[in-house]
This record gives structure tokens, sequence and C-alpha cells, in this order.
């Protein structure tokens, strides 16, 4: 399970963070795909690395499979489990643009630069069950899209293609996105205002406090749940100026949906964590993220690497294995 966040800063510059919630982790770490870098691509979709690439993920046959990831143009992508809906082709299509489903946010990220490109790109692609290698089948997955204006939600299924206007800017897990944008009419009444005093018959009631009105906002870990909480949690947090605060803000936001050990039990018998939460400014073109066992804030800025050279850079950390 996994929730996605976008948001700008009001100056032009996006802030796309994501939780990975599963039971374990894959060895993932940061992972910088240079200009030079000749892609892998089963069917021939990416071609060519027009932007440097920064985003978690690991490494396989030299080939990177990104669990999220952004451009130097301010573009991102993060795939979230979706299994029950995504349903792939099981071979390339005719007269359609053939994508991998692993390959697929670094054939975005590659190419272009903002939401509309990408969206306009879609209406042609056909995502395909391809494995990258025998030690990982294909992940049943759909993405948020995300740039300094808007973001998108794909989700590829079995009647083919679907593109959301992702207006909430944020994604969760199944049912489908439209079924959790519809939802969020249930939740009308919630509002970050202080609850009014009221009167029943000749008693006056007075709010506790802060946080009344918010009665009914769910705090569950189920997929509905964090997508209620994530839209709410970015519909209201006011807007920041600067790096900082808004850096403070996308892990505030994903702490809001975070996941703890011993809440909530899978069908494998292990409990589900929030593994890491990455998240990336295009102000500074820094990638951020924490881990469940080291809390504090870790970055990787582009800037700090050689982004032209033909070989991937998977970034060291003192911290993982």
């Amino acid at each position: 399970m996994c929730t996605g966040v976008r948001f700008s800063d009001g100056e032009g510059n996006m802030y796309f963070a994501r939780n990975l919630d599963w039971c374990c982790s894959y060895g993932e770490r940061v992972v910088i795909t240079p200009t030079g870098y000749r892609p892998t691509s089963p069917f021939g979709a990416t071609t060519e690395i027009r932007w440097p690439v920064i985003g978690m993920g690991i490494v396989e046959q030299n080939v990177p499979l990104y669990f999220d990831c952004a451009n130097q143009a301010g573009l991102a992508v993060a795939g979230l489990n979706f299994p029950g809906y995504a349903s792939y082709e099981s071979d390339a299509v005719a007269g359609k643009t053939n994508v991998a489903s692993w390959e697929l946010p670094l054939w975005i990220v590659s190419r272009f630069s903002t939401v509309d490109e990408v969206e306009a790109a879609l209406a042609d692609v056909a995502v395909v069950d391809k494995p990258v290698s025998d030690r990982f089948p294909t992940s049943l997955l759909h993405w948020i899209v995300g740039d300094a204006t808007r973001s998108i939600a794909i989700e590829y299924t079995a009647d083919g293609m679907h593109v959301f206007d992702d207006d909430v800017d944020v994604l969760t897990n199944q049912p489908g996105f439209a079924w959790h944008r519809e939802n969020l009419r249930n939740y009308l009444n919630v509002t970050s205002d202080v609850a009014p005093k009221t009167t029943w018959d000749r008693a006056s009631l007075e709010p506790y406090g802060s946080g009344g009105a918010m009665r009914g906002m769910p705090g569950d870990y189920y997929s509905p749940s964090r997508f209620v909480r994530i839209a709410y949690l970015n519909a209201n947090y006011p807007v920041q100026q600067g790096e900082k605060a808004n850096v403070s803000r996308m892990f505030h936001e994903l702490g809001g949906v975070s996941m703890i050990d011993g809440a909530a039990r899978m069908t494998n018998g292990q409990f589900e964590t929030t593994v890491y939460t990455g998240g990336f400014s295009s102000r500074t073109n820094t990638y951020y993220y924490t881990t469940y066992d080291e809390p504090a804030i870790r970055s990787v800025a582009l800037a700090d690497h050689d982004t032209s050279g033909s070989e991937l850079i998977e970034v060291a950390d003192p911290l993982r294995p």
C-alpha cells in the first residue's frame, strides 16, 4: 500500500512525495539516471534521457526500476500498488507505443517536461506485461504524475488506458481513482474550522478545542481512508514559502498517513509499515527521504553529481546494507 501527494509553493515550484508501505525493503536507494545513459527498452519506447532523472528504486541488469522519480525539468511520477484492477497487455499492440509496466516511470520523465505532454502522449500508449527479469515479476500498479501546475492519475485496466485529472493531487491504492474521488463527497462536513457552539434544548454545548469539526475523518490505514485523509491534509495545509518549509510540509503531510509496525497485518502474516518516505523539490532538484528506522531527513541533489555521464549512479547510503 502507498500514498502519493503533489503541491506547489505558489512560485512555480513543485513538491512531489510518496510513502512506500510494505512489509520489507527491496534494498532500494537513490538512483540517478544521467543524460548519457542508453536505456534498455523492450519495445523501443524509451530511446534517450533528455533530462537527468533522480528517484528511489533498484537497479537490475543495469536497468533503473524506479518506485518514484523526477526529472530536472520538474516532472515527477510515482507507482502505487493496484492489484485486482491493473491489467496490462500480454504482448505488444500494433500501432501503439508499447511501454513495459516497469519502464513507464522512466519513459515519462525521460521524454516529457509537463503533465500536459504526458497526457497527450498516453492516448497512443499500451502498457505491456513484460518483466525486466525472472527475479522481478510484473507489479500491478497505477501512477500519479505531477508538475508545478497539476497532476494526473494513470490506470491501465482490462478495458485499456484511463487518465484522470487529479484535482486533489493525491493517490493511494485500490479501488480506482474515480471511486476515491467520488467518495470524497461523503466528507463534505469535515472542516479545519473550530466547531461552532450549539444548543440542545436548554443545554449550551461548546467544543473541547480545535479539531471538533474534523469528526468523521477516517483514521485507519485502509486505502480509501488514507485517500480521504491525505486529500484533506493537502487541501488544508497553508501554502509555504522557501525550501525548508515546503520540505517540512511534504513529510508532515505524509506522516499523517504513515503506517506503524504492529497496526495492520498483511495476508502473509507480516505487518505493513512505511518503509520509506521520499520527495522531490523542483525548486532545488533535490530528492529527500526518510526510512522507517531512520526518521532524519536525508537529501541528494542533482547538482552534486555528474548528470551527463553514461553510467547509472547509485547513491551510497551508510544507513542501508
